[in-house]
């Protein structure tokens, strides 16, 4: 009996920028492979992508494009320089990859990102789609003096307009950038894709948080116990500075233990990072005066980005006993393992639109963790004060979200109400997972243009 073959159809996707520090379109990638599409990706690849993407064999193909070489030149001639090299770069890519039904584009950036991949898709037929995840002039805003006056900020503006309403289809992030671009921009309607956790972001057991605490324990003290006299109790065969473990394999936390609190970032001009320094100190200053009721606690900050060497000198001159804060660059595998284990995430991003969410807060969600996240315009979409989480507006209200939730850590009676509501509430927000909810919201779309 011959078994019939479905022809895969093809499908380009299009990130001007780290493949492997942009989750949503690897995701898009790997429910397109699991959709029967072979998948041509274009980016830098600085970060190993998923492995579903780089095991795929044939039918996923990532591009890489050409870094931009380190000049000299002034910020103007030198973003001038940078925009002829991607174009260029860019451009031998799409010559390159197998002829698609449709090319999906990450916005940020747009330029050069908009204008070749239109021009691209004008000349070979190829729908046209793109993914907003926030506005390219919002975020140059962020670094110029003139912010959104700026030349070219203004222009940016206008080439996200113009060749953004020239596509075929629209994803976006959240329902007030939807309704931003239809109303603002004539754009649209966009299909509201809201980013969910995928299944790697799961609640852990106990023995799995030892056995990460072990690991990290061999590059960071401060996950080492302070002395190994437990080691001497009956049973005792391994022991961190939050967990043991007994030769019967049992797991179990140790009664006086820190306090972990995660924060994952980019740090980029789009986080304000002395937030959650002005926080802590205020912990610092309370868990210092009142050591019986507030633990010490382990900040641990994720991620890379320009700023990153900037705020470790101004962490390298702290002297603090209660709080301890890393900055690790954790492995793919380990950070989902981080937010599982930690007891409280906290957010700092504030979009420079105000219409974008962040994924950080879906990937804390997924591994059940509750998180404080800083307020703009569109958070209530997915962050619900009281419920899931916390929202603050400065450090103030930071530093009393963490007093509150790790008084008397980690058996405060008062915190046991809201915290079985925080647990059901997140409970229920796991059950929808990334690839489920791509189906019911982008396959119908992208379905439509093969």
């Amino acid at each position: 009996m011959v078994e019939l073959q479905i022809k895969r159809r093809n499908a380009c996707i299009v990130v001007l920028g780290d493949i492997g520090r942009s989750p949503r379109m690897q995701y898009h990638a790997v429910s397109l492979l699991e959709e029967n599409f072979n998948v041509d990706l274009i980016g830098y690849v600085d970060t190993k992508p998923l492995d579903a993407l780089t095991h795929s064999q044939s039918n996923c193909k990532i591009h890489e494009l050409t870094p931009v070489p380190v000049t000299n030149l002034t910020s103007k001639l030198k973003l001038i320089f940078k925009t002829f090299w991607q174009t260029l770069s860019l451009l031998i890519a799409l010559v390159s990859i197998r002829r698609p039904n449709f090319l999906l584009v990450q916005n940020p950036p747009g330029v050069p990102t908009l204008v070749i991949c239109y021009l691209y898709c004008a000349i070979t037929r190829t729908k046209f789609i793109i993914d907003w995840h926030n506005y390219t002039y919002s975020i140059l805003a962020l670094g110029t003096i003139n912010g959104e006056k700026s030349y070219f900020c203004r222009l940016a503006k206008w080439i996200e307009r113009y060749f953004g309403g020239k596509a075929n289809g629209h994803f976006c992030v959240t329902k007030a950038m939807q309704q931003d671009l239809l109303q603002n921009w004539k754009i649209g309607p966009a299909v509201v894709l809201y980013d969910r956790p995928p299944n790697q972001f799961q609640p852990i057991d106990l023995p799995r948080k030892h056995e990460l605490f072990m690991k990290l324990s061999k590059e960071y003290p401060e996950f080492m116990p302070k002395c190994y006299a437990d080691l001497k109790e009956s049973g005792v065969i391994e022991t961190t500075a939050l967990t043991q473990k007994l030769v019967d394999g049992n797991v179990s936390y140790k009664s006086q233990r820190v306090g972990i609190v995660v924060s994952s970032t980019s740090w980029t001009p789009d986080e304000d990072f002395g937030i959650l320094l002005k926080a802590l100190e205020g912990y610092e200053n309370i868990a210092t005066a009142r050591p019986n009721h507030f633990p010490a606690l382990l900040c641990i900050i994720t991620g890379k980005g320009p700023q990153k060497q900037e705020y470790e000198s101004i962490i390298a001159k702290l002297k603090w006993s209660k709080v301890s804060i890393i900055t690790p660059w954790l492995e793919i595998e380990d950070y989902p393992l981080i937010l599982a284990s930690a007891d409280l995430g906290v957010c700092l991003h504030y979009s420079s639109s105000g219409l974008d969410l962040p994924m950080k807060v879906v990937d804390m969600f997924g591994c059940g963790l509750p998180v404080c996240a800083y307020n703009f315009q569109s958070l209530g979409e997915l962050v619900t004060h009281g419920q899931n989480g916390f929202i603050f507006e400065n450090h103030k209200e930071l530093s009393e979200q963490l007093k509150f939730w790790f008084e008397n850590f980690p058996c405060n009676p008062s915190l046991l109400e809201s915290k079985e509501r925080f647990r059901k509430n997140l409970h229920a927000f796991q059950s929808l997972r990334w690839h489920e909810n791509w189906k019911t919201n982008a396959l119908p779309m992208l379905n439509s243009y093969t």
